[in-house]
């Protein structure tokens, strides 16, 4: 056999090895090729993975990039089918769950560096722009957490009757908005500021409280509050 390709022993010895260490020592001491190998294992039972791990990443460039990318895309590259597509893309819904999970366990205000960092994995990556409400009780809990609206890469059409109607639909009494903005730009734009103050307005004459408006990217985030736009 050439050298240049494993043999089936040092194949299943290199799998082994490497679920050993993680269960060991854990995700910490695992690079981001290793823990794509741990993922490939399961849609590709056989063979050396490690190339199309590091070909993921230097097409990609990171594990949040590879996992986030559209099914369609990934599956552009070569050794990349619908089994492997589907296992990196339920990586990401699992742990979008689970973050969903951990914010809804506790009031908002206090668990605020969570819910910005739930709704950066949820939106931040994605192509179109996306216009999200959590709807909140009275100790600022979620009751529900809903896209409303979805439009273009860079224009969501939304209605503040829509958003006042479903909050008392719900018995709502405070909201956050949240958007993405694709380009990775999270300033907000004038038209996210007149529709921001449309909704404050409607909500604010049947009680309803808005708490803050996030805009969200890649890699960062602006909260309407903390720049003085509430």
């Amino acid at each position: 056999m050439p050298r240049d390709i494993p043999s089936p022993d040092y194949n299943a010895g290199h799998r082994r090895r490497l679920r050993d260490r993680f269960l060991k020592t854990g995700p910490e001491r695992v690079a981001d090729y290793e823990l794509l190998e741990l993922v490939l294992f399961h849609s590709r039972p056989r063979g050396d993975v490690k190339p199309l791990a590091r070909m993921l990443l230097d097409r990609f460039g990171s594990f949040s990039e590879i996992v986030s990318a559209p099914a369609e895309d990934l599956m552009k590259l070569r050794g990349v089918g619908e089994s492997t597509a589907t296992a990196l893309k339920a990586i990401r819904a699992a742990a979008i769950r689970l973050m969903q999970e951990e914010v809804r366990e506790r009031a908002v205000v206090s668990s605020w560096d969570q819910l910005i960092a739930y709704c950066r994995a949820a939106m931040g990556f994605s192509k179109r722009e996306q216009f999200r409400v959590l709807f909140l009780d009275k100790k600022n809990r979620i009751i529900a957490d809903e896209i409303l609206q979805e439009g273009t890469v860079d224009h969501t059409p939304v209605y503040p009757r829509e958003v006042v109607a479903r909050a008392l639909d719900l018995g709502a009494t405070a909201l956050i908005l949240v958007h993405n903005h694709p380009s990775g730009d999270t300033t907000p734009s004038k038209a996210d500021i007149d529709m921001t103050n449309q909704i404050r307005q409607a909500a604010s004459v049947l009680g309803i409280v808005l708490h803050d408006h996030i805009v969200v990217g890649r890699s960062a985030h602006t909260s309407f509050k903390a720049r003085g736009l509430l």
